[in-house]
């Protein structure tokens, strides 16, 4: 099995995300090649809470147009975890 900490790259912080803590949703950047039992698994180690859905969404990479150069914008993949009442993760609460 993966190192946990190589299946969550980082937590998701954005307006949305913060609106789902208050539904016990938390939003993660994941490794694009994990799957939903892994990242159950990995944010029941590292968190020690009971996960009991994940979600998980693939975004493409994008070309964008700045200033008359192109660029790239990376894909990644984003899980949406949602864990059992009662339990929460606290870097999300200090945010």
């Amino acid at each position: 099995m993966k190192n946990p900490r190589d299946i969550l790259k980082k937590p998701l912080i954005t307006e949305k995300s913060m609106d789902l803590v208050g539904e016990n949703k938390y939003s993660f950047i994941v490794d694009p090649n994990s799957n939903k039992v892994e990242i159950k698994k990995a944010v029941e180690e590292l968190f020690k809470v009971k996960v009991e859905k994940v979600h998980t969404i693939r975004y493409k990479a994008k070309i964008k147009r700045v200033k008359g150069r192109l660029g790239r914008i990376s894909g990644y993949k984003k899980a949406i975890v949602t864990l059992k009442k009662g339990d929460k993760i606290e870097i999300f609460e200090g945010v």
